[in-house]
């Protein structure tokens, strides 16, 4: 594929598409804590589009290098994102119930971000394929791409989850978690149909 519009493009749609389980996760984080500066959002926000621009070359540099042991890998993309995000939302949920009534949601903290991050980029991985045929240079700019629609997106759904966190009140952490728990599900349904 050429450099030009088309590449552009289809860079674009790539982030979108990828983007979409970061968005609901985004706004889950929004939804268990209302009170988020823009700067933590922005840090979210990054995490989420650096493990969306990471997985991809990641996925490039395999089918380069190792491809047929990153076939094997594949088949437990969907599981993995399932146990990571059932585990975090599970976590939630829990925390929730077990919460004061009235109070508001606590702060994510790194290590789940990390984990959050990785669930929801490792299907970026099969990503690497698709653009297997671009040279080195080409695939980081299409990495960078889906990158910057990954932080856009993502900012969008902490956005949308604060307003809405600061309506549920003490109940946004519960429903942050259970909504966790169905983005793992319908990655690993999507994963083994």
């Amino acid at each position: 594929m050429e450099w030009g519009f088309i590449f552009f493009f289809n860079s674009v749609l790539l982030g979108v598409g990828l983007a979409m389980d970061a968005f609901s996760v985004s706004m889950a984080n929004g939804l268990n804590e209302p009170e988020m500066k823009k700067g933590r959002m922005c840090g979210i926000a990054g995490v989420f589009a650096g493990f969306q621009a990471l997985m991809p070359l990641t996925g490039w540099f395999c089918v380069k290098t190792v491809a047929q042991y990153f076939a094997v890998f594949e088949r437990f993309i969907p599981w993995l994102a399932l146990f990571l995000l059932a585990f975090i939302g599970g976590k939630m949920v829990m925390d929730g119930r077990k919460g004061e009534s009235g109070e508001s949601g606590h702060g994510l903290g790194f290590g789940a971000l990390l984990v959050q991050g990785v669930a929801t980029s490792i299907d970026a991985l099969s990503v690497g394929f698709t653009i297997a045929d671009y040279g080195w240079l080409k695939a980081l700019a299409a990495a960078a791409v889906i990158s910057a629609v990954t932080f856009v997106i993502c900012m969008s759904g902490l956005v949308i989850g604060k307003k809405f966190g600061t309506k549920l009140s003490d109940k946004a952490q519960i429903f942050g978690g259970v909504i966790l728990i169905v983005i793992g599900i319908e990655i690993f349904v999507r994963g083994i149909l």
